[in-house]
């Protein structure tokens, strides 16, 4: 499959710090390339949450390198699929775009141990949305 063939996702949290990056990173990994993806903050923070770069680690993934991105029309207009986690009513809304709204908790402020069972129950609901794209996971 190409690239320009396969679905396209975009994550949306207001600060793009945490469960936007965490869904992004293990639908990248997972997807295996299968999957454009991308992730956007409607109010980007300066930096990914810490934890959350720890709490990925964990599970060998590297996120240490990404940085929160604002969030553009034309990243949703390009996208596939919409995975909102708590960013209200900032997301953009167009027709004929397939939107999922990820109620998680936020884990701004929290430490590592808090972080765990939010990136935990991202990666589940990544290998259900893998599942509903069709492309079984790699890992």
């Amino acid at each position: 499959m190409s690239n320009s063939a396969a679905p396209s996702v975009l994550f949306v949290c207001v600060h793009n710090a945490g469960r936007s990056q965490m869904g992004a990173a293990f639908l990248t990994h997972l997807g295996a390339g299968r999957v454009q993806v991308r992730s956007a903050g409607s109010a980007p923070a300066d930096a990914v949450n810490a934890a959350v770069v720890e709490a990925m680690a964990e599970v060998g993934i590297d996120i240490s390198a990404e940085t929160p991105k604002v969030l553009t029309a034309d990243a949703v207009q390009s996208s596939d699929v919409v995975i909102t986690m708590g960013c209200g009513d900032a997301c953009p809304y167009f027709p004929g775009k397939r939107y999922l709204d990820w109620t998680l908790e936020d884990p701004a402020g929290q430490g590592v141990a808090a972080v765990r069972p939010i990136r935990d129950e991202i990666e589940r609901r990544i290998h259900g949305l893998l599942a509903e794209l069709d492309i079984g996971p790699t890992a």
